[in-house]
């Protein structure tokens, strides 16, 4: 086997790897109060081992700030600023006693496929799910569900989205 063709196959061999992915999920959470940041590590902690069928990945960075499952993830990250286009007549959807926010051009169209973020908007700390849009529809709603559970019994409830 030439050089050239071990480098291919070397090449090839970590092309496969990295598109495997399994390796730790990055949590960049923004700066918070430290009564925020420890809601924050108290709901991570208290959060569920699977999510929509999907098992708890290892998580990098803020690590106590985040969680994520599955692969692709779906991730979790506390202490998030108000999204970009929510405002007073925002919708926000409900499942259990959850209220969360999904920006309008998702909720409207009709591909299914679509990555989605979802913001419980009316807690603080606040809490934003990213859910990788190959798990929708039914995905969706169980991650929406089963993380509002906790969200709910382990953050304080400021105000009721629209």
């Amino acid at each position: 086997m030439s050089t050239w063709t071990r480098g291919a196959v070397a090449c090839g061999c970590l092309a496969l790897l990295a598109g495997c992915g399994g390796g730790a999920v990055e949590i960049d959470a923004p700066s918070m109060p430290s009564a925020d940041a420890a809601a924050c590590r108290k709901l991570v902690d208290d959060l569920p081992r699977t999510v929509a069928g999907h098992e708890r990945r290892e998580v990098s960075g803020d690590e106590h700030l985040g969680a994520a499952w599955g692969d692709p993830a779906i991730v979790l990250t506390c202490g998030v600023p108000v999204p970009a286009g929510f405002n007073n007549t925002s919708t926000c959807i409900q499942t259990a006693d959850m209220e969360w926010y999904v920006p309008d051009s998702v909720l409207m169209s009709d591909d299914q496929t679509r990555d989605v973020t979802m913001t419980a908007v009316g807690y603080r700390p606040r809490v934003q799910v990213f859910l990788p849009g190959g798990y929708r529809p039914d995905g969706f709603v169980q991650a929406a569900a089963e993380i509002g559970e906790v969200v709910h019994r382990d953050l304080r409830l400021v105000e009721h989205c629209h």
